[in-house]
């Protein structure tokens, strides 16, 4: 089984969500989850019931079951962005499953709030950040990362706030954002000399390595030889010098 992915922007709401996507199965299976930075809502419809949770970043590939005849919804957050009274950092390699009422609305800040579909996430989104629930940091962690904010005390306390927000080092978001945009192009196709030179890998070994560890896959299996269920990929510009 290979699960196919329709995903899009979100109209209205950039700043605090990256991505939504959508995918579906058919029979009971098991996939590779790819290690990511940023948390995710996850929505499951699966035979009459209705489950949501919070995906955490992932630091690892992982394996994880996948029910039959379930349609997945996921809305991934923008790194920094928070969905109350969760960190990112509590939940990193893991994740919290949110209550559902009897009638189908999930459960987020002691309120219950109609349950998303592909179609409207950004009035769901609305929502929540009327309600202050969904929020960015008031740390801009895109500049901090690039090291462009002035006035804060040393490197290492700037480190430590990053680390508190997004629940990584910046070591690890600038891997785990390369490696998932590396496995996008071997998937569109690219060979691998052309991924190692555009994302600045020392060479084929440094490639496969970061793959088996983020991703779960070999070069060869993400050009098309492996037919295998694995998550959404993301792709993002690479950052000079990483």
């Amino acid at each position: 089984m290979r699960l196919r992915f329709e995903h899009r922007d979100t109209e209205t709401d950039a700043s605090v969500v990256d991505r939504v996507w959508r995918t579906s199965s058919d029979a009971e299976d098991t996939m590779t989850s790819a290690a990511r930075t940023c948390c995710q809502l996850i929505v499951t419809r699966t035979q009459g019931r209705l489950l949501v949770s919070l995906r955490g970043p992932e630091t690892r590939a992982t394996t994880a079951a996948v029910p039959p005849n379930a349609e997945f919804l996921g809305i991934r957050l923008t790194l920094g962005t928070v969905l109350r009274p969760y960190s990112a950092a509590s939940i990193v390699d893991g994740y919290v499953p949110l209550p559902v009422t009897d009638s189908g609305r999930v459960v987020i800040g002691g309120e219950d709030w109609e349950a998303p579909t592909y179609e409207n996430v950004e009035q769901f989104v609305r929502c929540l950040r009327g309600a202050n629930l969904l929020v960015r940091s008031p740390l801009r962690v895109e500049e901090q990362a690039a090291g462009q904010l002035q006035g804060y005390p040393s490197k290492r306390t700037l480190q430590r706030q990053y680390r508190t927000i997004t629940g990584l080092s910046q070591t690890a978001v600038t891997q785990i954002d390369r490696v998932n945009t590396a496995a996008t192009m071997l998937r569109e196709g690219r060979g691998w000399p052309t991924v190692v030179e555009a994302l600045g890998y020392f060479d084929q070994a440094h490639l496969a390595h970061a793959l088996r560890r983020y991703v779960g896959r070999t070069a060869r299996g993400l050009q098309g030889r492996d037919d295998a269920a694995m998550s959404f990929l993301y792709k993002i510009c690479p950052r000079p010098g990483s």
